[in-house]
């Protein structure tokens, strides 16, 4: 995990001079008996310093605990409030402007966060200042390109894809016993009001057993691709 967080200095950052910043936004809430409550945590790094790496950006530390209310009634999980994570991120926005970065990638491992869509669509009602990233249509392009069994709805938490990211970039936070957690709920029509346990009784809800290393090395690669439109129309704001 500690691989996955930017060790860079002050005189690195000023050499590099970024007017984009990149911010992980992740969670401290239950992944089934295998995954780290950490997880979301370590996805929005992997992905944020590799678009950091790969477009030479400011890569900022993680937001680690954000709005897991879904997983309240499960060992581990900690959450803020929406309010509160509004908040933390506009104030880390504008203390980058003071320092001369403009623009913010948000890259969101946790779907529950909703509230950042309201932060960015709030940023940006002048010019493009903030993205948050990835989008549903970058995961589905990234699920397609490497070719991973499920869908985004089905594989909605602690499956195929989180498990193939983890494999991939931190394969010592996969404990064993993913191989046999697959679990099926399709249907989730009252999720906000019963929360992850109204729908799974092991914390997932996907296919964790078709995960592997080689799909978390293609989608890191997709994703890092799908954000160069992002920070494209994050240019255009300057």
């Amino acid at each position: 995990m500690d691989a996955l967080i930017t060790d860079a200095t002050s005189q690195d950052e000023g050499r590099r001079a970024s007017r984009v910043a990149v911010l992980p936004v992740g969670s401290f809430e239950q992944h089934g008996d295998f995954l780290p409550l950490v997880t979301d945590t370590a996805v929005a790094c992997m992905i944020a310093k590799r678009i950091a790496k790969d477009y030479d950006l400011f890569l900022l530390p993680p937001i680690t605990i954000s709005c897991s209310h879904e997983h309240a009634r499960m060992p581990g999980t900690v959450s803020i409030s929406a309010a509160t994570l509004h908040a933390l991120v506009n104030d880390i926005w504008r203390s980058l402007q003071e320092s001369g970065t403009e623009r913010l990638l948000i890259v969101s491992g946790h779907g529950g966060n909703y509230v950042l869509s309201n932060v960015v669509q709030e940023a940006n009602v002048r010019h493009p200042r903030m993205a948050l990233f990835p989008v549903r249509e970058d995961w589905n392009r990234a699920r397609l390109d490497a070719g991973l069994e499920t869908t985004t709805h089905d594989d909605m938490h602690g499956g195929e894809l989180e498990v193939s990211l983890l494999l991939h970039a931190a394969p010592e936070l996969v404990r064993p016993g993913y191989e046999g957690a697959d679990h099926d709920a399709p249907e989730r029509p009252h999720l906000l009001t019963l929360g992850m346990t109204g729908y799974t009784p092991n914390g997932i809800i996907g296919a964790p057993s078709h995960g592997t290393a080689a799909k978390g090395a293609s989608l890191l690669a997709s994703l890092s691709r799908s954000a160069v439109a992002h920070l494209e129309i994050l240019s255009k704001g300057y």
